[in-house]
């Protein structure tokens, strides 16, 4: 019998005068890390938007979005007994007044537009997602 587990993954961003910045974080286990979007468990019996508000809150201390974009792009990921189904979502918020309360599993953060945050991507499905959340940014 397999466990199913669910994921959130969350880009939060905020916009400057010119392009979106988007926040990227990097993992305390520094060599083994790798920079990418916010991310956290599924409570078991929590809706998925309180599970994003507290993650956001918990790693960045930011308290509420401006808008909650759902990417519509589930992954199912399956490692021996275990199923995972991650959720993908934007989170725009405004630039934060004091700096931000990283979580200690969270070695170290920075804000940067497009460009430069799609090539520290390392997973595809990430890529893909920040892909889609510009684009759609882009439309609007």
């Amino acid at each position: 019998m397999s466990e199913l587990l669910h994921r959130i993954k969350i880009f939060v961003f905020q916009h400057s005068a010119r392009e979106p910045q988007y926040l990227l974080l990097r993992g305390a286990q520094r060599m083994e890390s790798f920079w990418g979007p916010l991310q956290g468990n599924i409570g078991f019996g929590e809706k998925l938007e309180t599970a994003i508000h507290r993650e956001v809150l918990d790693e960045t201390g930011v308290l509420k979005p401006l808008d909650l974009i759902d990417l519509d792009m589930p992954m199912h990921v399956s490692f021996g007994d275990e199923d995972i189904i991650e959720w993908t979502y934007g989170f725009k918020t405004l630039p934060p007044a004091r700096p931000l309360r990283l979580d200690p599993r969270w070695s170290e953060f920075k804000w940067v537009e497009f460009s430069a945050a799609y090539p520290l991507l390392e997973l595809d499905v990430d890529r893909a997602a920040f892909m889609r959340l510009h684009t759609l940014l882009r439309a609007a």
